[in-house]
């Protein structure tokens, strides 16, 4: 629309002109073509006048000074010095060969594993920082309990919208476990609750995932304000199921299968029956 709009100024401007120009009389006409042309002339004057500069040729109407005697069928060859701008690049690259020479290979100033690994200690620090903003950016094995007041509003808001209809408003527990007691079905603590409520309970019978649904704050918020239900006491509490948890959050790993290996003395031989 901008663009659309910045397009038909000019054009009305264009065609103001062209009225204006109209209007005068042919004296006038001929000094504003005059002023015109004086003005395209000097346009960009201090850009062409570098550019010269930098590219060094000779002007066309010089280029007989500086034809060699070589003819071709009529083509002749002009003896045209370097551009300035290549012969000053080809100096800086000689300056910074010596200085980096010096620098590297005589002096020693640092190598490349050492510049790689500041530059990685550099990047973590400004990774760390970036985290302590980004809440969204927080998974099972980097969510912290929150215990700020707005977080913990924030989590009792989802609670409310999504999780009532199956713990209860006070965490007391109806279809879903009660939430007020020392038991969890899966785990207790942050990283554990995140999981059940990123991942959903157990299969057939648990909690949906609600990974779809919420960002990763509002499910570290979520889980953080259901975990200041335990030790109060609810209305009609159900039954406790689970275990009792006690341990530390911890990061979750998946469990991996253990392969058993083999391992064979290359010295030894694999006697055969004889045939």
């Amino acid at each position: 629309m901008l663009a659309i709009l910045m397009i038909a100024a000019e054009l009305c401007v264009s065609a103001l002109q062209s009225v204006l120009y109209r209007t005068l009389k042919p004296e006038a006409q001929e000094k504003y073509l005059e002023h015109k042309a004086l003005e395209e002339k000097q346009r960009f004057s201090w850009l062409k006048a570098k550019y010269a500069i930098l590219v060094g040729g000779k002007p066309m109407e010089e280029e007989q000074e500086i034809i060699l005697d070589h003819n071709y069928d009529g083509i002749k060859e002009l003896d045209n010095n370097l551009p300035p701008w290549w012969v000053y690049m080809f100096y800086a690259t000689i300056i910074f060969a010596v200085v980096y020479l010096v620098r590297f290979e005589v002096i020693g100033d640092y190598t490349q594993a050492e510049e790689y690994e500041a530059a990685v200690a550099e990047a973590e620090i400004e990774i760390a920082e970036y985290k302590k903003t980004a809440k969204n950016l927080v998974d099972v094995n980097t969510v912290e309990l929150l215990t700020d007041a707005a977080d913990l509003a924030a989590g009792e808001a989802i609670f409310e919208l999504n999780c009532v209809a199956c713990h209860k408003a006070d965490g007391g527990g109806g279809i879903g476990p009660n939430l007020t007691d020392e038991y969890w079905i899966l785990g207790g603590g942050i990283k554990n609750v995140f999981n059940t409520i990123s991942e959903g309970g157990r299969d057939g019978k648990g909690m949906i995932s609600w990974k779809s649904e919420l960002k990763p704050l509002e499910m570290a918020q979520v889980g953080s304000y259901l975990l200041t239900f335990e030790g109060t006491t609810p209305a009609e509490p159900k039954a406790a199921e689970g275990e009792i948890w006690s341990g530390a959050d911890a990061p979750i790993e998946e469990n991996a299968e253990e392969l058993n290996e083999t391992v064979v003395d290359s010295l030894s031989t694999v006697e055969t029956p004889e045939q």
